[in-house]
């Protein structure tokens, strides 16, 4: 059974001691060249520090991110770091490059507040000879094989499988007829774009389903909240279904559909199956009609654990398939009659943990697997 109130205690705790982790002082860096390997020697792992970057401390994801770097560092004897770039591109770049610059050399998984964010931050870490894993937002254009070791792989789940996923559930479960709104993530956000754009395509199928509108939440809960209270302002009587790009937001939208007191005519499906949301799939006659499963813990430390086998000589990135290098990571659709088959997973997450270090093969671990090579194609119109 999975224990929600034990993993929520958790990933409080690890919310708030990230939020109390900040790094001062920004330092400039040396844009680095791109192309080739590398001829830089293992790293020991008293001169490594693992660091793990989050968009925020405030959304559930986040802070599983955050328990699945500490988890991993734990199992490896080496330091961790956190940043909390609080939404801000400005404040994940500066800490960042401050980390660079306190002297041990850095393993890296940085979920990017925004695409935009990536360049700058892969070649501060190749100037600082560390390495790093990027998740979830890149421009299509920066491969790491085209910068060199240091930028060792970009890992995601599919967002435009995840659209498609749960937009195909929220039309099911409308029978095919009526009207609804979506809630995106950060606009310079690939991983918003295609799980939007997997959306759409979802609805074409459904041509009595018309979307009136998608507004961008920020992956932010209060957020999700506020625009679902426009939407239902803007749109009186007439919002059939909500779609949101995240867990943290549909949490949002459920508030303003209770306050509106619409929250058992409205449908909902949303990604990421976060334990509140899990609470709300167990009670009868759930409005929420659609999931997507991955786990923050799982991919965070899965890119510091692809971070650290480069850093530490174990894995040369020059030498990896490129599927290895622009991943793509099984998610799966999840429904309320199926999604106990998922979170069984979270009652034991150091056990996972042992289970990826002692395989030293980050690409083909249970439940979330390599499945395919990006950059994603976003579906035509």
């Amino acid at each position: 059974m999975f224990r929600i109130r034990h993993f929520r205690r958790r990933v409080t705790a690890v919310a708030l001691a990230a939020a109390v982790l900040t790094t001062s002082a920004a330092c400039s860096t040396t844009t680095a060249a791109g192309g080739g390997g590398s001829s830089q020697a293992p790293i020991a792992n008293d001169d490594l520090v693992l660091v793990a970057s989050v968009i925020n401390t405030t959304n559930p994801y986040m802070a599983s991110m955050i328990e699945g770097a500490q988890a991993l560092g734990k199992k490896l004897g080496v330091e961790v770091q956190i940043v909390d770039s609080a939404g801000s591109s400005q404040t994940e770049i500066s800490k960042i490059q401050a980390i660079l610059a306190q002297g041990k050399k850095v393993a890296l998984m940085v979920n990017t507040v925004a695409s935009s964010d990536a360049p700058t931050i892969v070649n501060a870490v190749k100037a600082a000879g560390g390495y790093v894993v990027v998740w979830w937002n890149k421009p299509d254009s920066l491969e790491p094989w085209d910068v060199g070791n240091n930028f060792v792989a970009f890992q995601k789940y599919s967002g435009v499988e995840s659209g498609e996923c749960t937009g195909k559930a929220l039309a099911e479960s409308l029978g095919g007829k009526g009207n609804v709104v979506g809630l995106a993530g950060v606009e310079d956000s690939t991983t918003s774009q295609t799980r939007v754009a997997g959306f759409k395509e979802a609805l074409k199928a459904y041509p009595n389903i018309k979307l009136l509108d998608v507004q961008s939440a920020n992956w932010d809960p209060q957020q999700g909240l506020s625009v679902t209270q426009s939407l239902l302002t803007k749109y009186p009587d007439q919002v059939d279904g909500i779609w949101a790009a995240d867990d943290a937001m549909i949490i949002g939208a459920t508030n303003a559909a209770k306050n509106a007191g619409l929250y058992n005519k409205i449908k909902f499906v949303s990604d990421g199956l976060y334990p509140p949301v899990v609470d709300m799939m167990k009670e009868p006659n759930s409005p929420i009609v659609g999931e997507t499963f991955h786990r923050g813990y799982m991919a965070a430390s899965i890119g510091l654990y692809t971070a650290y086998l480069a850093a530490t000589g174990k894995i040369d990135p020059s030498t990896l398939p490129q599927e290895k290098r622009d991943s793509l990571f099984k998610l799966a659709c999840v429904t309320p009659s199926n999604f106990q088959d998922f979170t069984k997973y979270d009652d034991d997450i150091a056990g996972w943990i042992d289970t990826l270090t002692a395989k030293e093969d980050p690409w083909n671990v249970e439940p979330t697997p390599l499945v395919g090579q990006g950059p994603e194609k976003i579906p035509a119109g």
